[in-house]
């Protein structure tokens, strides 16, 4: 089983919503596709769709809701199962 590592290529919040008032993206224990949005970055009021790149299982978030992230910095970890 290998593990990979959603990682944000920009600095900004991260949010695991849509609007406060939405159900999250996706939730730890889903399965994922490549393209599948796990979350947004908010840039000076600029939302960019963070994606998990691979597919497999979201095993954890590295970040809460409405945390601070910096580029590089790992969001989520996900599995092959």
């Amino acid at each position: 089983m290998a593990e990979h590592s959603v990682i944000t290529p920009l600095p900004g919040t991260f949010y695991r919503k849509a609007t406060p008032e939405s159900a999250p993206f996706v939730e730890v224990g889903e399965r994922v596709d490549a393209d599948t949005v796990i979350g947004l970055i908010e840039v000076m009021k600029q939302f960019s769709e963070l994606t998990a790149g691979t597919a497999g299982r979201l095993t954890a978030f590295a970040v809460e809701d409405g945390d601070p992230v910096e580029p590089g910095q790992v969001v989520a970890t996900l599995d092959d199962q």
